[in-house]
């Protein structure tokens, strides 16, 4: 009789959010709903809810450190990305676990600011995501202002979007998704560029404060697909595919911005 395929199995290093709608909380949702074992190693606690951040509190570099090594030993992840990595400390200790164990595929998410505009990572952390994070990731998925720190570019219409794609690509990544929704129009505008060919996707704009969430979840979208061995496009695609299908579907939660909906099919 045919053997059945493993599990996929990804791991998301990230912060964890108290609201649960973002940080590795959005990660296992989303993670589960593709079908894919989620694994985790928590970075930060953060004391949070649809209003606002109210406490961040980074876990010691050995313990996260522990926390990597432990699951890829045993769970051998496929895919991994990071989200909330709070301090420089935290950067480069991460970086170099992930240059140690060689995971096939890296989803860089270089979150800094929360969707309620709160600041999540530290001001001195930025140039090391982009020079110890950006050359090892498989995707880096910024919104308009992470492109902007990482690339020092202006990204401020859509015209910009392909500039900074390529940018990212020259300082490392294998490849960049530069994500429009901040920017003003009708419709809301994801830009890939691979080294080769460049991808747009085009939504129509929903109007909703209810987005808490929306790069978490993309990213940790994006690498569901590729531990369960989607190639990149597709899984960006279904990535971005999924959160629009989330954000049209919100649950209304919370009294700020709330979470998206992690129940809606994922393809």
């Amino acid at each position: 009789m045919p053997q059945t395929p493993p599990l996929p199995v990804a791991l998301t290093i990230a912060g964890s959010d108290s609201a649960g709608g973002a940080g590795l909380q959005a990660d296992l949702k989303t993670f589960h709903t593709f079908g894919v074992f989620g694994t985790t190693a928590v970075t930060a606690v953060t004391v949070q809810d649809t209003r606002g951040v109210h406490g961040v509190h980074p876990i010691p570099l050995e313990i996260v450190r522990h926390q990597i090594e432990v699951v890829v030993n045993d769970l051998s992840p496929s895919a991994v990305k990071t989200g909330m990595l709070a301090t420089r400390e935290l950067v480069t200790g991460v970086a170099e676990a992930l240059a140690e164990h060689e995971i096939p595929a890296y989803v860089l998410d270089p979150v800094m600011v929360a969707t309620s505009g709160d600041r999540l990572l530290d001001e001195n952390a930025v140039g090391a995501i982009r020079e110890r994070l950006l050359p090892l990731s498989t995707l880096v998925t910024p919104n308009t202002h992470e492109a902007e720190l990482l690339t020092g570019r202006s990204v401020r219409s859509v015209a910009d979007l392909g500039p900074a794609a390529r940018a990212l690509v020259d300082a490392g990544a294998a490849a960049a998704l530069v994500k429009g929704g901040h920017l003003e129009g009708d419709e809301a505008i994801d830009l890939l560029w691979d080294g080769t060919t460049e991808t747009v996707w085009r939504h129509r704009r929903l109007d909703t404060v209810h987005t808490h969430g929306t790069g978490c979840t993309l990213s940790a979208a994006a690498a569901a697909g590729l531990a369960a061995g989607r190639p990149l496009l597709d899984a960006v695609g279904d990535a971005i595919e999924f959160v629009a299908r989330a954000l049209g579907a919100a649950p209304e939660l919370g009294h700020g911005h709330g979470p998206l909906n992690h129940f809606v099919s994922a393809r």
